[in-house]
């Protein structure tokens, strides 16, 4: 008996010893987003691109020696599934630093757990001003709400000759908001007519507020928000017939050409980079994204790419996987290889990029002008 016994338990303290030795072999990184349901086009895209990077990483010859294991959860858009996920990452799995969140409003939800645990985060596309401001754990691979607002007023007034404008926008949602107000903010520095019409979360008849925007006769209606809705709102308003009002968006806008082409077309949005760039560094990125997923990546995609590639980068420049050693590494990164354009961050952790005005042609993205911030 006592034989069996020690049997039993040299056979449990080597299998422990295994699983301890295996998992000393990989660099566990986490990915936060939608997975699920109607905003999963974003979250995908994220975990695509995040895999991808890792795959090419490990392939010439990984982290530090050990391979990177992305760990991806799903939060179906749900700001409570966000918090468990991030709890999850951290507590059970021991990730090394998580490349998260992918919305906005998801990454506010766990942001403060994040600043009291160190955890290095560098959410890909995480737009709202607020993500990085007291955090200087927290990073991020895309530009901001506010700026990209901005730059949407501004090629209103400069490019598009708006003298009025409306903007229509989600109420209910952080990334909708921030976009909106910088809009607003930007036309009235300006001395350029602005109006402001809100939408709430589950709406799908836009056509009551649509009426208003057409007898307002406005040259231009900004929309801050993502396909979802935006896909919904450019069909109700081309049916209602605007006449000549043009149309903008931001970066939620990506991926829009899919299902939307025809109501899409002649549109413009602000976009992190654009597919069809001839840089080499693009032209690489998207034709193995392609062969990998059979289908052309959206920006979300490019951004999560390049914040594990920087976020790689950082590792290896600390030589360590201590939390406050990368956090430190990123504070002092210069990144040149991105896909979506160099990543140096600011004093918030903010990247210091350039912004692509895209036009939706023919179902394809024309690159209108870039924008460096």
């Amino acid at each position: 008996m006592k034989k069996f016994m020690f049997t039993v338990f040299i056979t449990v303290l080597a299998l422990t010893v295994s699983a301890c030795t295996g998992s000393s072999d990989v660099v566990k990184i986490g990915v936060i987003g939608p997975l699920t349901g109607e905003l999963s086009i974003y979250g995908s895209a994220v975990e695509n691109g995040a895999k991808l990077a890792a795959k090419e990483i490990n392939a010439a010859g990984g982290l530090m020696g050990k391979d990177i294991q992305i760990i991806a959860y799903d939060t179906e858009g749900d700001n409570e599934k966000a918090v468990n996920a991030y709890n999850r990452l951290v507590d059970q799995d021991e990730v090394v630093a998580i490349v998260g969140g992918t919305l906005s409003g998801s990454t506010l939800s766990f942001k403060d757990l994040a600043v009291a645990d160190g955890i290095p985060l560098l959410s890909p596309t995480a737009t709202n001003p607020d993500v990085t401001l007291n955090a200087p754990n927290i990073f991020r691979a895309c530009y901001t709400d506010s700026y990209q607002g901005t730059v949407a007023a501004l090629f209103a007034i400069d490019d598009l000759a708006a003298q009025k404008a409306a903007v229509f926008y989600n109420i209910d949602d952080a990334y909708s908001e921030g976009l909106a107000m910088a809009f607003v903010d930007a036309f009235d520095a300006a001395s350029v007519t602005v109006d402001e019409f809100t939408f709430t979360d589950g709406t799908d008849d836009y056509n009551a507020t649509l009426t208003q925007i057409k007898n307002g006769n406005y040259d231009v209606v900004f929309i801050p928000s993502y396909v979802d809705s935006v896909g919904p709102i450019l069909t109700q308003a081309r049916a209602l017939d605007l006449g000549d009002t043009k149309f903008i968006g931001g970066d939620g806008w990506d991926g829009i050409e899919v299902d939307y082409a025809t109501v899409a077309e002649g549109t413009y949005f602000g976009n992190h980079y654009a597919k069809t760039d001839t840089a080499e560094n693009v032209v690489s990125f998207v034709a193995n994204y392609t062969a990998e997923y059979n289908k052309a990546p959206n920006a979300l995609g490019a951004l999560a790419y390049d914040a594990v590639y920087a976020l790689v980068a950082a590792i290896e420049d600390a030589d360590s996987l201590e939390a406050a050693d990368i956090v430190a590494a990123l504070q002092a990164l210069e990144y040149n290889d991105a896909v979506t354009g160099a990543i140096k961050f600011d004093v918030n952790g903010d990247p210091i990029k350039a912004i692509t005005v895209i036009q939706v042609v023919n179902g394809q993205h024309v690159v209108v002008k870039k924008v460096q911030g």
